[in-house]
């Protein structure tokens, strides 16, 4: 290498420092990342079962886990778990009922977070919770029987309604079916809720028969679809009661009666009579009130044994008016009595007056004139006569009046000029009293807002904006939303979003980004790359609506962020051509000499180009290391004559992105402080490589065709030096078949030079061929060797210049700079 190249190579790795020294500042940056993990386990479980291995599951080692303190930080019944960060395995801390949990919610699942410190890391965990049938369907009381009084003369079809079973547990290990116990009059009709649920009838099939069968028992069975299945049971005792030919008769056909609105509940309003010809049971009447019309059943109640009517609900007169209200007279056989009960409701002041905006105009100009209507109300009172008429007022001293239109309507009128830089809005209270003892009133709130001309242009609230997007991003991802404020309303406050017409790059910045009119949100046109470009600077305009339209600009700064797309480049060593390159190491070099450096570079920035240096293989580890930061070579221990000559090392770049990319370089060392000696070891090298066993007659004829016309060209060019060196008798460096080769210079952090010195040979022939001396320079620091790897064409070079060298009268110098290329 020339002494330009080597300044040009000494400026570039001080470059090179001063960039990791930036490097390392910015990596003080924490990043938070996050993950996200679900697990799924019966409920039950024993304390100490282990729910998932998270380590494994998050792609994390137990190291990382133990250095960052990994811990549950928050979340929803934590309780619960537990975390062995030792061990990267999550354990059921405490026994979870899913009953008790979730109810009958489904899916049953709960959230936590697990946090790493150095660097901050969050995720989250999701643990559902599923069901076992650990619950049988049970009757609200399994231990009383369903009583069940039927008379014999019942018809066929008759249902009679049963108590629904409930099961704790959900989908299939839930209630599925209802069994009735063999027998010969009753079958059982199941029913399904809206909800899903299940309730069910027993439905008489054969008439009963009291002479032969006065009592039947019988159970209900209730099912779950679990497995193991689960069932729960209740008893059923019918009685069957004997025929009742006798229908209970009221006194009255039609009953009468009044009862003022608002009366208290439990207060009595009328009591009604039946009377039934039959003895015993089946001449004991029971009342109940059925059939009601209007909102009666949830008004009124009857005392079942007296026939007391009394009020149970609300009673307003403003709903209904009069109630009708069917009443029943039952015998202990089933057979029934009716008749009707009219109630009448009395009014009372209870309502107060209701006003509804039917029109209002808001805002309205502040030029308005006076006159001009604002608002129409209508106001109503559903109370009668007195404590329905009303009077309506202004509440304090406002620019405006009430005036009566129409019957229940009133006008709202300005009474003189606005002006809005004085007052911009009135809240305007209206009330309504009605002439009821006591009066009852109401009031309503309007809110006037006066219009106004265009004379604000809208305004953003910082003069500048700073936007951030990573690279490679996705085309349409939002990077930032703009909002401006405008003081003035409606359409003089409607803000339009622009982006004014500027050059990025010799582009329009409208193949770039691009902006919604409306929202404000500025979006990515295309996928950005942090190596071609680092910011954007765009011009946004925003707009009003007015006429004419005032507008402001402000800046946004579009900062690209840097990914870790591009794996490290190592720049040396570099194997050139079909050419192997070798670093010479003497026997005599101590621990730590200094062997080579391997040299990369990475164009990320921040952290994404940090990278280190790592000996992935070697055939001896326990000879050489590699420095983690600077990528130096170096030995580890003393050089012994036991070591093999030829020594290979793989040599790992890595970045430090996330996640990391890596490249590798074969550094080869020869061990040895002759070249003959190296000669000896890598001419066999080529035993090491892998060839394809299936070269065609082609590949060979052309390899011989390139040879020989190398050759031809190196005798070619030493007949020309020899030919000038006799006609000058000056002796010139001869330019043999041993073409230098330079490995960039640079110096270590101890400031001392590395690889500056070369080999040099001097080969010096006189008229005696066989009396020549040769003379070999001592090495001043090291050497890097590039030989053929075939051996055959290194030999017959060899036997080729030992030819030209043996003619007489050719004394020649041959210099070798550090590298030997043999072919």
């Amino acid at each position: 290498m020339t002494s330009g190249g080597s300044l040009a190579c000494a400026i570039f790795f001080n470059g090179l420092r001063c960039q990791i020294g930036l490097l390392v500042l910015l990596f003080l940056a924490v990043n938070m990342v996050g993950g996200q993990i679900r697990y799924s386990i019966p409920e039950e479980m024993k304390k100490g079962s282990v729910i998932g291995n998270v380590a494994q599951d998050l792609g994390l080692d137990l190291k990382r886990l133990r250095s960052g303190r990994a811990r549950i930080v928050t979340g929803e019944n934590i309780h619960y778990t537990e975390l062995k960060a030792d061990k990267g395995i999550l354990l059921v801390n405490e026994k979870i009922d899913r009953e008790q949990l979730c109810r009958e919610v489904t899916p049953c699942s709960f959230n936590f977070e697990v946090i790493l410190e150095n660097p901050m890391e969050l995720h989250r965990i999701t643990v559902e919770v599923l069901d076992i049938n650990d619950h049988a369907p049970v009757f609200p009381n399994k231990d009383k029987p369903i009583c069940l009084e039927i008379s014999e003369s019942a018809a066929i079809g008759v249902q009679f309604p049963l108590q629904s079973a409930e099961d704790l547990d959900v989908g299939k290990n839930a209630l599925q079916d209802y069994i009735l116990s063999p027998n010969n009059n009753f079958i059982l009709k199941q029913h399904a809720n809206p909800d899903g649920s299940k309730y069910v009838e027993m439905v008489l099939q054969k008439p009963l028969d009291r002479e032969r069968h006065p009592h039947l028992s019988l159970k209900l069975i209730a099912v779950d679809g679990g497995t193991p299945q689960r069932s729960g049971t209740v008893n059923i005792d019918i009685t069957v009661l004997d025929a009742n030919d006798n229908v209970p008769v009221f006194n009255q056909s039609v009953y009468k009666a009044s009862v003022m609105e608002n009366t208290i509940k439990g207060t009595s309003i009328i009591t009604v009579n039946a009377t039934d010809a039959d003895s015993g049971s089946n001449g004991i009447i029971t009342y109940s009130l059925s059939k009601t019309k209007g909102n009666a059943g949830k008004g009124f109640n009857i005392d079942e044994s007296t026939g007391t009517v009394s009020v149970s609900g609300e009673i307003d007169y403003e709903k209904d008016r009069k109630y009708e209200v069917r009443v029943e007279a039952k015998d202990q056989g089933g057979l029934t009595g009716t008749s009707k009960i009219t109630i009448d409701v009395l009014d009372i002041n209870d309502n107060a007056p209701v006003i509804n905006i039917m029109s209002f105009s808001s805002p309205i100009s502040e030029d308005a004139i006076p006159g001009t209507t604002v608002a129409i109300l209508n106001i109503k009172d559903a109370d009668s006569e007195k404590n329905g008429q009303i009077q309506c007022s202004i509440d304090g001293k406002l620019p405006f009046k009430i005036e009566s239109s129409l019957t229940n309507y009133y006008n709202l009128i300005t009474e003189k000029y606005f002006d809005r830089e004085s007052v911009s809005d009135y809240n305007i209270t209206i009330t309504a009293t009605d002439l009821g003892l006591p009066p009852l009133s109401s009031s309503k709130k309007l809110y006037l807002k006066l219009s106004d001309v265009n004379d604000n242009a809208p305004s953003f609230d910082k003069k500048s904006y700073s936007a951030y997007v990573t690279e490679n991003n996705s085309p349409g991802i939002s990077i930032f939303a703009l909002s401006a404020q405008d003081s003035d309303w409606n359409q003089n406050a409607r803000i339009s979003y622009l982006l004014e017409d500027t050059q990025v790059s010799g582009s329009p910045v409208s193949t770039y980004v691009s902006l919604n009119s409306e929202t404000g949100v500025l979006r990515a046109v295309r996928s950005f790359d942090y190596e071609q470009i680092k910011q954007l600077q765009l011009v946004v305009k925003a707009q009003d609506g007015g006429s004419p339209p005032l507008s402001s600009n402000v800046t946004v700064k579009v900062m690209i962020k840097d990914q870790n797309d591009n794996p490290p480049q190592v720049l040396y060593p570099v194997l050139t051509g079909g050419s192997l390159v070798a670093e010479m190491v003497p026997r005599s070099a101590d621990v730590g000499y200094l062997v080579t450096k391997v040299v990369a570079v990475d164009v990320d920035s921040g952290q994404n180009a940090w990278l280190s240096y790592k000996l992935q293989k070697a055939t001896d580890r326990a000879l050489f290391e590699v420095g983690l930061q600077n990528g130096e070579i170096r030995t580890i221990r003393g050089v012994t004559d036991k070591d093999a000559v030829k020594q290979r090392l793989t040599v790992m770049v890595e970045d430090n992105g996330q996640p990391s990319r890596s490249a590798t370089v074969i550094v080869n060392v020869a061990v040895a402080d002759s070249f003959p000696e190296v000669l000896s070891e890598f001419t066999d090298y080529t035993q090491d490589k892998e060839y394809n066993d299936n070269l065609t007659f082609y590949l060979v004829l052309a390899l011989a065709v390139v040879s020989f016309l190398f050759i031809t060209c190196l005798v070619v060019i030493i007949s020309v030096k020899i030919y000038r060196w006799r006609q000058s008798r000056v002796l010139y460096h001869s330019n043999l078949p041993v073409i230098p080769y330079y490995p960039p210079r640079y110096s270590d952090t101890l400031g001392t030079r590395t690889l500056p010195h070369v080999y040099n040979y001097e080969v010096c022939r006189t008229n005696d061929s066989r009396k020549s001396d040769c003379k070999f320079g001592t090495v001043g620091s090291q050497n890097v060797l590039i030989m053929d790897p075939s051996s055959t064409g290194t030999m017959q070079r060899i036997q080729s210049e030992k030819n030209i060298l043996d003619e007489p009268d050719s004394p020649l110098e041959v210099n070798l700079s550090g590298t030997a290329l043999i072919n």
